[in-house]
């Protein structure tokens, strides 16, 4: 059986998303291809403004405004001392929902088993260094190291904690509200503020 181009594009292209097999991605195919026209010129439209978001050079936050940096970084009643390094952009969303975090964020990128970074993630943490040096005369207050607590998170954690203790007064780690094997994304409001609340 010979399946169209178009499906077998948009499979090829969607399995390459996070999360996204080749089978999900065929699965999305066809029901797109089934569904109402409005709806892919919905979707159409959507991908085409994401083409035009912005990635902060200071935290690598995703925006959409005309300034040089996001809100936050650029949002004069944050502390510039205190940093809390997250994977992710969901994961930097999920805590600021919990209103604890009151300083900056810094996004390193999804860290690997292996506890080394890869070229890009060396690029944001010579970018984060460089953030310390000309913002906070070298020496932060605190670095929040907010990375999931699994034996992975644990590893790359301790990378993270070696490259950055001569660059800060502090650096702590989320405390363990949220349950090892957990991830920060997923976590309630409630737990996030109590991991918060009792970083070490």
């Amino acid at each position: 059986m010979t399946l169209p181009s178009s499906i077998k594009k948009f499979a090829a292209v969607f399995s390459r998303l996070p999360s996204i097999g080749p089978r999900q991605a065929l699965r999305l195919a066809f029901y797109l291809a089934e569904s109402e026209r409005a709806m892919l010129k919905d979707i159409r439209e959507a991908a085409e403004e994401l083409a035009a978001i912005k990635i902060c050079p200071q935290c690598f936050f995703v925006y959409d405004g005309e300034g040089a940096i996001c809100g936050i970084c650029s949002n004069p009643s944050r502390a510039k001392d205190v940093v809390a390094v997250v994977e992710k952009a969901t994961d930097l969303i999920s805590l600021e929902r919990t209103d604890g975090v009151k300083g900056r964020y810094f996004i390193i990128g999804d860290l690997k088993k292996t506890g080394v970074l890869e070229p890009e993630q060396k690029k944001r943490l010579a970018a984060l260094k460089e953030y310390i040096s000309r913002e906070c005369a070298g020496q932060a207050e605190e670095i929040i190291l907010a990375i999931n607590p699994t034996a992975y998170g644990d590893l790359n954690a301790a990378m993270l904690k070696t490259e950055l203790e001569p660059m800060t007064k502090k650096i702590t780690r989320l405390g363990r509200g949220i349950p090892t094997g957990g991830e920060i994304e997923f976590a309630d409001e409630e737990t996030l503020k109590s991991a918060l609340a009792g970083r070490q």
